[in-house]
């Protein structure tokens, strides 16, 4: 089929695809180009560019071809996103364009993978080249329809391809769609306020607050269990922190001493907030950000132990996190499942060492003889149901959406679980601190009543550790 005839069938399937809608003219509609990182980061992209065509280069489905058979998170975008494509060829030919949900086209792109016009900087065929070459080839196409042409814009998370369609005078974008909130928006689990002195010295009193019916607070869009640090007005050193119920009908008062728990004592408000939380029977889910050093898997542990062993609340700890290296992977390691996961899971059993202290005696006892604690790889979860156990996810934030759901859905009938990490140090590709599983699970369960959130922002590892965290 020539160009023409493709644009012709294209334009066809647009038209019966309006059904009734005002139908923009061509002058309006732009062309998306979609490099292959964007479907490995969301296999549903092609359904995210409202009535505008869709263009997917062939050497996008080779890359996807090359990646389907790998058995993690790529693999599986990959596979998702081919059945997906697969699914739209019920509506026509994928080469000519079939009409999308919101009324654009879907494409894949057959021609202009010719590199003749190219410039010779960018002449190797290589995958990058063979996409932009057709941005850059459907761009002259465009131009020679003068006034009618359609903008051509490739989209890409490769910052290189931004830059090369930059040079070749393309529009580039980072592909956005899948973003949960933006650094701004975050949600910390806590908010300061300053209020006037009277209202701190009624808290105190024992009186709880009615949000709600307060001026001062009505205003406020409260999550279940978000924390508050109230303030006096007049700059006293009156102060209080406070917790809004699951509700957000009532307000009460955190005491202000902690007793500590496995002999760890909070430092800071937030580490208050966060124990709190943790020893919560009330509240199963629990998620917990902070950067190094701020006390996340510490306080976890410390929590998990008391539940566990001193209440009996729960059966077993069930500790995992992924394996995801930083840096270059070590490959392979020898001996069995355990000694496989013993450098991943180093962090915890430093923790224990610590909690322990004295009664190291007592870490095989946990670990073993007991099966108190129980350390697995995430990989096995799947299929899982998880009763009447504490369950620690650490770094979840090299966790994708698909894997959170994944692990969440798992947990059984009285069981908690805590979720912990830090948005901004992750190795794992296609995942930034915007759109990972992490940042994804705080921002769907904020508003549950069983879910209770908190950013931990100060660090209590050392001073050394907390200014590498804030300088480097």
């Amino acid at each position: 089929m020539t160009g023409k005839a493709a644009r012709q069938g294209g334009a066809g399937a647009r038209k019966k695809n309006q059904q009734g809608k005002a139908a923009g003219t061509l002058e309006d509609l732009k062309i998306y180009i979609l490099d292959t990182n964007v479907l490995l980061q969301d296999p549903e992209a092609i359904f995210g560019f409202h009535d505008n065509d869709v263009v997917i280069p062939a050497a996008v489905i080779e890359e996807l071809d090359g990646k389907k058979r790998f058995q993690d998170e790529i693999g599986r975008s990959a596979r998702l996103a081919s059945r997906l494509i697969d699914g739209m060829r019920d509506k026509g030919f994928l080469h000519v364009g079939v009409p999308l949900p919101d009324g654009g086209l879907l494409r894949v792109e057959l021609n202009h993978r010719d590199l003749s016009g190219f410039p010779e900087a960018f002449q190797p065929a290589t995958n990058d080249n063979r996409i932009l070459s057709v941005a850059f080839n459907l761009k002259k196409e465009e131009a020679l329809r003068g006034g009618k042409g359609r903008p051509v814009i490739i989209v890409s998370n490769d910052a290189i391809v931004r830059i090369k369609a930059d040079v070749l005078g393309i529009e580039a974008q980072e592909y956005k769609r899948d973003r949960v909130a933006y650094d701004r928006d975050l949600f910390m689990g806590f908010r300061e306020l300053t209020v006037p002195a009277w209202l701190i010295d009624r808290l105190y009193r024992g009186q709880s607050i009615a949000p709600k019916e307060e001026p001062l607070l009505a205003g406020i869009p409260w999550c279940p269990h978000e924390f508050a640090i109230l303030r006096d007005a007049l700059g006293s050193s009156r102060s209080a922190i406070v917790q809004v119920g699951g509700d957000c009908r009532e307000m009460t008062l955190v005491p202000p001493s902690t007793p500590s728990v496995w002999g760890v004592t909070p430092r800071n408000a937030q580490q208050k907030m966060a124990l709190r939380l943790l020893l919560d029977d009330n509240i199963p889910l629990v998620t917990i950000c902070g950067k190094a050093g701020t006390g996340k898997t510490l306080l976890a542990l410390a929590s998990a132990l008391h539940k566990t062993m001193d209440e009996e609340r729960y059966k077993k700890i069930l500790v995992s996190k992924p394996v995801v290296p930083m840096g270059r992977d070590m490959g392979a390691l020898p001996g069995e499942i355990d000694d496989k996961l013993r450098p991943w899971m180093q962090p915890i059993y430093d923790n224990l060492e610590f909690l322990l202290g004295s009664k190291s005696d007592m870490m095989k006892d946990i670990l073993e003889e007991y099966g108190t604690i129980q350390v697995e790889a995430l990989s096995y979860i799947r299929g899982r149901s998880i009763p009447k156990q504490f369950i620690i996810i650490d770094e979840a934030q090299n966790l994708s959406k698909h894997e959170i759901k994944t692990i969440v859905s798992r947990v059984g009938e009285n069981s908690k679980i805590v979720i912990m990490g830090d948005p901004q140090q992750i190795d794992a590709p296609y995942l930034d601190e915007t759109n990972n599983g992490l940042v994804y699970l705080v921002e769907k369960f904020k508003h549950q009543e069983a879910a209770g959130h908190v950013v931990l922002t100060k660090g209590e590892r050392s001073r050394l550790a907390q200014l590498a965290a804030d300088l480097l």
